[in-house]
Formats: structure tokens, C-alpha cells, sequence
């Protein structure tokens, strides 16, 4: 028997058009509904090569194979006269026609009927997703009574005068914060879009404010220009606008006014009888205040503190210069600019003259909290000057930082967080505000959200060792150890990197690393960080080695940041009894932080 007749015997040809009608039928209904339970198109593909492989086989199968009553078997073990081959053509055929017809009406109905059906459904979609996609940005409700004051531009001919110009914003900004019926974005957002070409509907969105002041201030000798325009945000128009052309003597006189003109403008209904008032010194010692805060910003310490010196040789009772020259001593001694002691004396005597003299000075309030809290330990004195602080200026975010800083030293983590989230609303574009919410959102182990607001603090432009060695620290206790490492080598302080390196090496069990990093920051840094070494071997479960080293760093007055208590790095120690001796050492038990009223 020649080889087609054996084939056609065997059916092959018969299974060959079969498996072709019935691939035909499936590819058919697979184009037709995948789309609509979202399959890509390569499912698609992927059937059709599925079923080019399996034609050969297929074929194949037929040759060696016969369907018989008793199953199948293979060919040659069925004898000739009981072979069924016959009937199982007939079957075949019967298929191959039904798998035609069927294929055929699904392509007529799919052309006549479902494919309308899908683009109905297909448009309705779309028109859904269009729809959601414009409620998702619906136009923006500001809460009423928000302002945000840009920095003023700088229109004088000498480039150097722009001191005086963002001065000006700064107190208008802080002179309108302390009306409680307003709600005012505070200086470090406010002056983010500085030099920044960004239409007034973006800073407002930006800054969730509906009104914004800008301007401009013109100085020459002892003239001075000073224009103002209040804008609704929603609009875009203007509210109110005037232009001040007057002498250094009514700079504070053109202040009040402009204040008074945007409260009138907002239709603020006030609580109390007036408005607040700038506080008034001579000229001369305006200007010298000015310059030495806005130096005291960049920062230039030292330059700081001359000219506002020289301002208080001007007038020795104008207590914002005292209360900034606390600021820049402190800050000296913090950072190693000036002898530590000598600093903080001069810093508590500097403060200690701008409450004399203005016993109601709202952020003189905060800074010997901060003094009590951070250098004195002092928690009680900490507490009332904080308390009274934030009576004087509830919505200052100044009060409000070093008061977060204050619950989280006391271990009130949750009140803490909640006095970020309030200064946050009145400086989202802050970084050091989603820094510190970070580090209290990591205490209380809510690492995502800890993550997300460093990630934030860095895209905002504050990429320092701090926040990087945070971060790697935040990457060690999410069990990210490799990400850790990855954070540390961009850490350029050496002791900040060994101290992360050697818990991430020690994380992914590399002893010797881990070892060789520890013994680095011992030998560099051994009487400038001792309470890091310490958390090394707190994070490595050595107890006996942290504990020395912590004692070290007490002995010697070394840094420690307040809530080391309550950092996770250390939850080796919890269960040692000395752990409560050491909190109860730096005045941090429980017994005595529940003893301040808070």
C-alpha cells in the first residue's frame, strides 16, 4: 500500500484538518475575549505557537496510534480486520464540520453582535477612567484664612541689600502669624520658591493656601520702597495692592499697615481688640538686626554675631536681636565653633536678657526650653518655658519643633508625632520637620512611613549624615541590610559610615567586616563618638561592651541624642537590668519622665 494511502487510512489528513479547525475556532475566541479580561496580547501568542508545536506531535500520534472499543493502541498491535479506522473518519469528519460551522458563526456574531457590545463597553470605560481622572483633580478647596508671604524682591541697585528685603517678608510673615484667625505657612516653605519662576496657583497648591502676599522693597540710603499685592490663589487676582514710599524711620509704621490692610482685606474677624504690632528700635539697629539674622540663616556665625551686636550697642533693649544672638551662641557651642561652656553661658545670658525684656517674647520661650531640654537637662524648666511658648504662639512652628523634640525626649512618641504633623500643615516644604517625624515614626516602629519622610527630606534638598545615616539605620531594622550598606558609602563623615557599615556587615554576616569597621570608628573616633560605638555593640548583642562604652560616653560629656532611650538600635539591652540603670542615670526612667508635667 502506497504511503498516502496509508496515511488517509490512518486518518492522518482527517486529524490534521480537525486540529487545524479546532485551533481556527480557539485562536477566534481568545482574540475576541482576552482583551476583555485584560490578557495581553501575547497570550495570544503564546497560544498559537502552543499550537504549531503540538501539530507535528499531533500527527505523529495518528500514524502511531488507533482509537479502538478497548482505547487506544498503538497500530501495529491491532489486527487489520478489527481495525474501526472507518468509523473513526466519520467521527472525524463530523467534528471537523461541527468546528467549522461553530467557528464560522462565532465569526458572524462576533461581527455582528459582541464586538459592538465590547466597544460600548470599551467607550463606557473610557469614559469612566476620564471621568475619575478629572474628579481626581477637582478644584482646590484652601482653608480659609491661609496665606503664604513670598520672599519680597529685592529692587535696590546694590545686590547686598537683599537682606533687607527678605527681612521685611519675614517680619510681615511673622507679624501676621501671631493673628490666631489666620493661618500662615511659615519662613522655610515660604521662601522655598524664591528666585523660582512658578505661577501663584502653584506656590498656593503647593503650600494648600488660598491667599498669597508678594512684593517688593526698593532701599536707597535711608529712602525706602516698599509695594505689596494680596492675591486669591483661586482667581489669580488681586485683592489688595498699595506701594509705600517713605524713610527708614516708618519701616514699622509701613509693617502694621500692611498687616492691617491684609486682615481687612481677608475679612478676618479678629478675637482680640487689635492687630499686633512690629516691635519698634531705632533704624540703624533694624538693619543691623536684619543682616546678622539673615546671616545667622546662611549660616555665618560668627558674622552673625557681630552685627547683632553691634545692633544692641545701638539698642540694648531690643529683645528679638537678644533672642537671636542666644540663638547663634548656642549654636556655636552645639557645633564645636565655640568653646562648649562658654557658648552656652553666653547663650543663657543672651536669652535671659530677651525675656527681661519681653517677658511675653514667644520664641525666647522656646530657646530656653530648648537650653533646659538639650544642654542642662533640666526637663522641668524645659517644660514650663515649652508650655508657655506655645500659649504666647500656638501655630509658631518653631514652638512647635523643639516641643516635638521635647515629647519625644520625654517619651511621649504619639504626642510627638502629632505636634510634626501640626507644624507640617503650617511648613510642608520643610525638610528637618520630615526628618524629625521620620525619626519618631521609626521609634514607634511605623518604618514605612518613617522611610517615606526621609525619602522626602532628601528630595527636598536635604541630603546630610544625619538623614543618610538614618535612612541606612531605617534600612537595618526593615531586615534591608544590603540597602543599608549601599546608604553608608554615601555617608561622608567617616565615623557615621563606619558606625551603620559595621551593623549591615554584621546583618549579612560578615564578621570581618563588621569588625574591621568597628575597630575603624574605635581608633578615629573613640572621645567623639562613644554612644555610637556603643550602639554597635548593642546592635551586634554585646551587652557587656555597649554598656562600657555608654558609661564612657556619660564620663566624658560625650553628645547623645535625647531619645536614646527609646532608639530601636538598642533593643538588645531592654531586657538587662542595667539598661534601667543607665535610663535612670541620664534622667530618663520612667518614674522620672512621668514626673513632668507636659
Amino acid at each position: 500500500m502506497s504511503l498516502y494511502n496509508e496515511l488517509k487510512r490512518r486518518n492522518v489528513f482527517r486529524v490534521a484538518i480537525a486540529y487545524l479547525a479546532g485551533a481556527w475556532l480557539l485562536t477566534e475566541v481568545a482574540g475576541t475575549l482576552f482583551p476583555v479580561f485584560g490578557i495581553p496580547d501575547w497570550g495570544i501568542r503564546f497560544m498559537v505557537i502552543v499550537f504549531a508545536l503540538g501539530f507535528v506531535p499531533a500527527l505523529i500520534i495518528s500514524w502511531a496510534y488507533e482509537l479502538t472499543p478497548e482505547g487506544l493502541k498503538r497500530e501495529k498491535d491491532v489486527v487489520r480486520d478489527a481495525s474501526i479506522t472507518h468509523v473513526t473518519a466519520k467521527r472525524l469528519d463530523g467534528i471537523t464540520i461541527g468546528l467549522i460551522v461553530v467557528a464560522l458563526a462565532f465569526i458572524l456574531a462576533d461581527r455582528l453582535w459582541l464586538s459592538s457590545k465590547l466597544a460600548e463597553q470599551s467607550a463606557a470605560l473610557v469614559e469612566v477612567v476620564t471621568d475619575s481622572e478629572q474628579a481626581s483633580e477637582p478644584e482646590p478647596q484652601y482653608p480659609p484664612n491661609s496665606i503664604a508671604v513670598l520672599p519680597f524682591v529685592n529692587m535696590s541697585s546694590d545686590p547686598e541689600q537683599e537682606y533687607f528685603s527678605d527681612g521685611i517678608s519675614e517680619e510681615l510673615l511673622n507679624q501676621l502669624a501671631k493673628i490666631p484667625e489666620l493661618r500662615v505657612i511659615s519662613r522655610s516653605s515660604a521662601f522655598y520658591f524664591k528666585g523660582k519662576e512658578l505661577k501663584i496657583a502653584d506656590v498656593a497648591r503647593e503650600l494648600n493656601v488660598a491667599h498669597v502676599l508678594e512684593g517688593s522693597v526698593r532701599k536707597s540710603g535711608n529712602q525706602v520702597r516698599i509695594t505689596a499685592q494680596l492675591i486669591e490663589a483661586r482667581s489669580d487676582t488681586h485683592l489688595w495692592s498699595e506701594a509705600y514710599d517713605r524713610t527708614l524711620d516708618d519701616i514699622f509704621a509701613i509693617q502694621d499697615e500692611i498687616a492691617t490692610k491684609v486682615v481687612g482685606a481677608l475679612k478676618v474677624t479678629l478675637l482680640g481688640e487689635v492687630i499686633p504690632k512690629a516691635k519698634v528700635t531705632s533704624p540703624e539697629a533694624y538693619a543691623l538686626y536684619l543682616q546678622g539674622r539673615h546671616l545667622a540663616q546662611l549660616p555665618s556665625y560668627f558674622r552673625a554675631e557681630e552685627l547683632l551686636k553691634k545692633a544692641l550697642a545701638i539698642d540694648p533693649e531690643y529683645a528679638p536681636a537678644w533672642e537671636r544672638l542666644a540663638m547663634v551662641y548656642s549654636t556655636q557651642a552645639r557645633t564645636q565653633l565655640r568653646d562648649y561652656d562658654e557658648g552656652l553661658r553666653q547663650a543663657r545670658k543672651a536669652n535671659k536678657m530677651a525675656l527681661e525684656l519681653d517677658p511675653d517674647f514667644a520664641w525666647a520661650h522656646a530657646q530656653r526650653g530648648y537650653q533646659a531640654m538639650m544642654f542642662d537637662r533640666d526637663f522641668e524648666a524645659a517644660a514650663k518655658h515649652l508650655q508657655l511658648a506655645r500659649i504666647l504662639a500656638p501655630k509658631d512652628t518653631k514652638v512647635l519643633g523643639v516641643s516635638a523634640a521635647f515629647a519625644e525626649t520625654l517619651g511621649r512618641l504619639d504626642e510627638a508625632i502629632e505636634l510634626g504633623k501640626q507644624a507640617l500643615t503650617l511648613d510642608p516644604l520643610d525638610p528637618i520637620l520630615y526628618i524629625n517625624l521620620a525619626t519618631n515614626y521609626s521609634y514607634t516602629g511605623q518604618l514605612d512611613m518613617a522611610e517615606a519622610m526621609f525619602r522626602k527630606s532628601i528630595e527636598l534638598g536635604y541630603k546630610s549624615v544625619y538623614t543618610l545615616t538614618w535612612l541606612a539605620k531605617l534600612h537595618l531594622l526593615q531586615g534591608r541590610p544590603d540597602e543599608a550598606l549601599a546608604v553608608a558609602e554615601q555617608i561622608d563623615l567617616e565615623q557615621r559610615e563606619f558606625h551603620v557599615s559595621s551593623m549591615a556587615y554584621h546583618d549579612l554576616g560578615q564578621a570581618v567586616l563588621s569588625q574591621a569597621a568597628l575597630s575603624a570608628l574605635k581608633e578615629g573616633y573613640a572621645d567623639s563618638a562613644a554612644a555610637f560605638i556603643a550602639e554597635v555593640h548593642a546592635w551586634r548583642g554585646e551587652a557587656d561592651a555597649s554598656f562600657e562604652w555608654l558609661d564612657r560616653a556619660i564620663e566624658e560629656s560625650q553628645y547623645m541624642w535625647g531619645s536614646l532611650s527609646f532608639d530601636p538600635a538598642f533593643n538588645n539591652l531592654h531586657d538587662d537590668p542595667r539598661w534601667q540603670a543607665f535610663r535612670a542615670r541620664v534622667g530618663r526612667s520612667e518614674e522620672q519622665l512621668k514626673k513632668i508635667e507636659f
